[in-house]
């Protein structure tokens, strides 16, 4: 449900990296009539779906993942030298990340959960800084129930005041100079209930509405 709704957020013409886990299944959602370019830090731009399990797969076609995946009319392979390079210009327009926990004031940290004492800070560093739009795609609460959503991180950070978006299993919220805006709540939640999950204050949208597929 996540990575549908994140697909609905991709615009005609962007070129997208998404990062590993749950980002990567945003792939599988893109429809035909949208012209999004998928680009991977391991150096191919211009892939399409995961390749199923029972289709045959060619382990050469791999997402950040490590998945395999369909490839698409123009698509292109490179070093992971020039894929960085693509991301350190600003030639990506949106990344889709996980995420451990967002701030209030759009704070990342999502490569180093302290308890476990270690991390993998992978690309998203290099893509926070170099991206035009950044969208968080997680869980609204971590698997023990604490929320994710945060007044402010107590994990390392990823980075600050780079988040643009959060789509989670109970919500849309956006980043704002005023703070986190309501936007949609998730089919058969409240708005009470997405509150009594998050740790930051709401501001609920004028115009707030149920989630849109």
């Amino acid at each position: 449900m996540i990575a549908l709704r994140v697909a609905k957020e991709l615009r005609d013409g962007d070129v997208v990296n998404l990062g590993i886990g749950l980002p990567t299944l945003v792939s599988n959602f893109i429809t035909p009539d949208v012209s999004i370019w998928l680009h991977s830090e391991n150096g191919v731009l211009g892939f399409g779906p995961i390749v199923d399990e029972d289709e045959e797969q060619d382990l050469e076609y791999v997402n950040a993942g490590s998945q395999p995946i369909t490839l698409l009319p123009g698509a292109s392979f490179f070093d992971s030298a020039m894929a960085f390079a693509m991301i350190r210009t600003g030639r990506v327009d949106v990344t889709v990340l996980g995420g451990l926990q967002v701030s209030a004031k759009g704070d990342l940290a999502n490569w180093m959960v302290p308890s476990r004492g270690v991390g993998s800070i992978g690309g998203a560093m290099d893509l926070i800084a170099g991206v035009k739009r950044v969208i968080v795609a997680m869980t609204h609460t971590s698997k023990n129930g604490e929320p994710k959503i945060v007044d402010e991180c107590t994990f390392p950070l990823s980075g600050r005041r780079c988040v643009n978006t959060i789509i989670t299993d109970l919500a849309v919220i956006e980043v704002t100079p005023e703070g986190l805006l309501l936007k949609e709540v998730a089919p058969g939640v409240s708005i009470d209930e997405v509150r009594a999950a998050t740790a930051a204050p709401l501001i609920v949208a004028s115009d707030c509405r149920e989630m849109v597929f």
